[in-house]
C-alpha cells in the first residue's frame, strides 16, 4: 500500500529574541511569574518588514534538502497559518512564488493552533490517494502581531515562527512498521469560541483586533481533549500509546504538556518540549518542536511519534507517524 511519509524537516525562528525580562519592563510581570506559570523564558519576534511568508520561506528551504528535494519538485503547499501576509491571496500562494515552486495547488488552513495537524491530513489525502507527490506542509506563524501587550496573561505567551514537512508517497506493507503518517485524530468544539479568540475580522470589525483568552479554562479542556485525541490517533494507527518512542505536542505551556503527558502515563522524558526557548507559536510549534528533537539527534529515522495540538475554535487533532 501507499503511504504519505514525511521525508524532510525544516524550522526557522527570526532572529530578535525577547525574553522575559525584556516583557517586564513593558508589562507588570517578571521572568519568575512567567517560568513559573508556563515554564516560557523567551520568545522569537519577526522584524517589522518579515511577513510571515518569509519565516516560512526559510523553514522550507531547510525541509526540501533535509528531503534532498527541490522547489521544482513541490506539486502542493498546504499552509497553517492564523496570521496570513493578507486577507487574501493565500499565504501559501505566496510561499510558492517565492520559493519558485511550479504551478500547483496551493491553499491555507485555518486551525489556529492545531492547524499543523489538520494541514498534515489535507497533505495526506492528496499524497497517499496519488494526487501530489512532492507536498510541503507548513505551519508559520506571527503571533506578536495580535497581542495586546497590556495585558500580562496573554502577551507573554506567544511568540513568532515557521516549520515545515516535505510529504512524499512511499511504499508500505500495511503494518505498524510502516513509515509514514499511521493515523489521525482531528476534533473541534464550536461552542467554546469565547474560550481562545482574536476581537476582530474583515467581516466584524474591519480590523485584525488582539488574541483574548480564558486561561484557566483553556488550561482545562487542552488536558482531557488532547489526551483523548491522542488515544484515538493512537488507536486508529494499531499502536499502544505506551510504544510510542516520541511525544510531541503542541508548544503552548510546560504545565499543559506535563498534565497530558502524565494522563496517558507517557514519561516526561519521552516528552519533546521546546516551550522555554521559542513559547507558543502556534500552528508552527510542532514542526519546530520535531526540527529540534532531529537537530540534537534525540529523533531518528524509523522512531514512532505522537504529535498533538490544541487551538482556538476550539479545535485539537493528534497525528500518529513513523518518520
Amino acid at each position: 500500500m501507499i503511504r504519505s511519509a514525511v521525508t524532510g524537516v525544516g524550522g526557522y525562528l527570526p532572529e530578535n529574541i525577547v525574553s522575559n525580562a525584556d516583557l517586564a519592563r513593558i508589562v507588570d510581570t517578571s521572568d519568575e511569574w512567567i517560568i513559573e506559570r508556563t515554564g516560557i523564558r523567551q520568545r522569537h519576534q519577526a522584524a517589522k518588514d518579515q511577513a510571515t511568508s518569509d519565516l516560512a520561506v526559510e523553514a522550507c528551504r531547510r525541509a526540501l534538502e533535509a528531503a534532498g528535494r527541490t522547489a521544482a519538485d513541490v506539486d502542493l503547499i498546504v499552509v497553517a497559518t492564523t496570521t496570513p501576509d493578507m486577507t487574501f491571496p493565500a499565504t501559501a500562494a505566496i510561499l510558492q512564488r517565492k520559493l519558485g515552486v511550479p504551478t500547483c495547488p496551493a491553499f491555507d488552513v485555518q486551525a489556529v493552533c492545531s492547524g499543523f495537524v489538520y494541514a498534515l491530513s489535507v497533505a495526506d489525502g492528496f499524497v497517499a490517494r496519488g494526487h501530489a507527490r512532492c507536498a510541503l506542509v507548513v505551519g508559520a506563524e506571527e503571533m506578536t502581531r495580535l497581542l495586546d501587550y497590556s495585558d500580562r496573561g496573554t502577551c507573554v505567551l506567544f511568540g513568532d515562527g515557521a516549520g515545515a514537512f516535505v510529504v512524499e508517497p512511499v511504499e508500505g506493507q500495511g503494518t505498524t512498521d510502516d513509515q509514514g503518517l499511521l493515523g489521525f485524530a482531528l476534533r473541534c468544539d464550536g461552542t467554546k469560541t469565547d474560550l481562545l479568540y482574536v476581537d476582530g475580522g474583515p467581516s466584524t470589525t474591519g480590523t485584525v483586533g488582539h488574541l483574548r483568552m480564558l486561561g484557566n479554562q483553556v488550561f482545562k479542556n487542552a488536558v482531557v481533549n488532547i489526551a483523548e485525541a491522542v488515544e484515538a490517533a493512537a488507536e486508529a494507527a494499531g499502536v499502544a500509546v505506551s510504544s510510542v518512542d516520541w511525544f510531541i505536542p503542541h508548544q503552548a505551556n510546560q504545565r499543559i504538556l506535563v498534565g497530558v503527558a502524565n494522563r496517558l502515563g507517557i514519561s516526561e522524558d519521552k516528552v519533546i518540549s521546546t516551550v522555554a526557548q521559542h513559547a507558543n507559536t502556534s500552528a508552527a510549534s510542532i514542526p519546530l518542536a520535531l526540527w529540534v528533537g532531529i537537530q540534537d539527534g534525540r529523533i531518528r529515522k524509523g522512531d514512532l511519534l505522537l504529535l498533538e495540538a490544541m487551538g482556538g475554535g476550539l479545535t485539537w487533532g493528534a497525528c500518529t507517524l513513523r518518520l
